[in-house]
């Protein structure tokens, strides 16, 4: 029988593993087998603080496992691991020689209700290793479910780059400053902006944190206690789709938000990225489409913000061009709320890059112009300078201009712009489903109609896009490069233009 209640998303996808983290300290490891692979598995598990002990058996003891016994990191015992009193261990590994060890390794684990892995069966495990980026206390732990273990050391060189040697220092001053913080903040928002600016700190240099760090930090928490709590607004702009255009900061935003308030362009894939308790809003404006009245986001914001939540504002693009962050931020500041801003990269920028062209080539172009391809009436602005931004040697660059294209494409001709001066139109811009349109200004209408309306669309005009054009000509049969827009062909290794956009080869000696 149905209840016509509607299913709530899922805040978390479908996991092969849940990962966990052991607490080893002082607590025993039985440890099976002589093994590089088993004195591995010690060293890791004495680094943690356990006392391992290894079961040789027959086996003899590999170097670096006698290395360990040597340091008192670990103990070695020549007696096989079934006659230990298994009553004593927390946690067992086993390297087995064969199928038939390992399945009574397993079973003796089971029965005594000791958690057990076996090296390289992952049918006998109940828990696996990962790939682990270290800078304890803080641990990461990395795992492929055992699908593709040079992916993990691949991810964790990824992650190794991001996190600076000097976290170490900073995650053990948390430690100690914790307590401190908790009697002086309570919990919610003042405690999550005080470890906010912990983060900022950590990832702000290269340096770990100084003598006079805690003390400092302890202050700041005893005067955000005994200030008014607040919430505050930061307008953070999007990219045009891809999240990997995202800024890092940008990212630690999302991460920090209460609330995000989100534009219908903003792509599924980078609110993922978001806190996952963060409340989700969509408040999106859509040309031709029912959308959220800009003063009720502007409520929506102020509300939210005097309830002392942290709002993102998230924009497609950059909030300052076309993103009416001016009216937000008079809003905001007129009611005393904090705001602040976060760029982001234009559309413009992103189909430069998609499209390998650079917007103000000194060949052809010695400015660029954003402009808006409609009022907030919905039509082609009035008060639009046409003879200025019909000039040869500037590109154009008009966002929001699908449905008046053909009024734009007319008028700029009539105030003497060549109608053969090249366009480029994109749809999508960055994401996967791009899509391109060249041609010329003459033809501005025709591409309109057959790029659509129904996705945020872009277009250029400017000679700079005639040298796109020849390029994208002269390298039809050359190596293709992938990109979030789909397979693009690559330059010419050695290649110059003219001034009237034509291509010139040069042959290397």
């Amino acid at each position: 029988m149905a209840t016509g209640r509607t299913k709530t998303p899922a805040r978390m996808e479908d996991l092969a593993v849940l990962p966990l983290f052991f607490r080893l300290k002082g607590k025993a490891v039985l440890v099976a087998g002589g093994s590089d692979a088993a004195a591995w598995k010690a060293e890791l598990m004495a680094a943690t603080g356990a006392d391992v002990t290894v079961f040789l058996g027959r086996e003899a003891a590999d170097e670096a496992l006698l290395a360990l016994e040597a340091d008192g990191r670990v103990h070695v015992s020549g007696a096989d691991w079934s006659a230990a009193d298994w009553t004593a261990f927390e946690l067992a590994l086993g390297d087995c020689v064969d199928e038939e060890e390992a399945q009574a390794f397993r079973a003796r684990a089971k029965a005594e209700g000791v958690p057990v892995n076996v090296i390289d069966k992952p049918d006998y495990c109940d828990f696996q290793f990962g790939s682990i980026v270290n800078r304890s206390p803080v641990v990461v732990g990395i795992s492929t479910d055992g699908a593709a273990p040079i992916l993990g050391q691949a991810i964790r060189r990824r992650i190794e780059t991001l996190l600076p040697k000097s976290l170490k220092g900073w995650a053990g001053l948390a430690a100690g400053l914790r307590d401190g913080v908790n009697a002086r903040l309570k919990p919610g928002g003042a405690r999550r902006a005080f470890w906010e600016h912990f983060v900022d700190l950590s990832f702000s240099g290269t340096s770990g944190p100084d003598d006079g760090a805690a003390d400092r930090l302890l202050s700041r928490a005893t005067r955000i206690a005994a200030s008014p709590q607040t919430g505050s607004v930061t307008l953070v702009g999007a990219g045009p789709g891809d999240p990997e255009l995202l800024t890092l900061k940008a990212m630690r935003a999302l991460q920090a938000a209460d609330v995000i308030l989100f534009d219908d362009l903003i792509s599924p894939e980078i609110l993922e990225l978001a806190r996952r308790e963060a409340k989700r809003m969509l408040v999106g404006k859509r040309g031709g489409r029912t959308s959220c009245r800009q003063e009720d986001i502007n409520r929506m914001m102020l509300d939210l913000a005097r309830a002392g939540k942290r709002v993102v504002r998230l924009k497609s693009g950059d909030p300052s061009v076309f993103g009416r962050s001016g009216e937000e931020i008079t809003a905001l500041r007129e009611a005393g709320i904090p705001v602040s801003v976060i760029p982001g990269i234009t559309a413009a920028s992103a189909l430069a890059a998609g499209a390998t062209t650079s917007l103000t080539h000194r060949d052809c172009a010695q400015s660029v112009r954003f402009v808006t391809g409609h009022s907030k009436k919905g039509a082609l602005p009035e008060d639009i300078d046409w003879r200025a931004i019909a000039d040869p040697t500037t590109t154009t660059m008009f966002y929001m201009g699908g449905r008046t294209a053909g009024e734009i494409s007319a008028r700029l001709i009539a105030e003497g712009l060549p109608p053969e001066t090249p366009v480029l139109i994109a749809a999508n811009i960055s994401r996967p489903d791009e899509q391109r349109w060249h041609g010329s200004l003459a033809g501005l209408g025709e591409g309109m109609a057959e790029i659509g309306h129904d996705n945020p669309v872009l277009f250029g005009v400017g000679r700079v896009f005639a040298r796109n054009e020849a390029l994208r000509e002269a390298s039809k049969d050359a190596p293709v490069s992938f990109s979030a827009g789909g397979a693009r062909p690559l330059a010419p290794t050695m290649s110059s233009y003219l001034s009237d956009g034509t291509l010139a080869m040069c042959r290397s000696a």
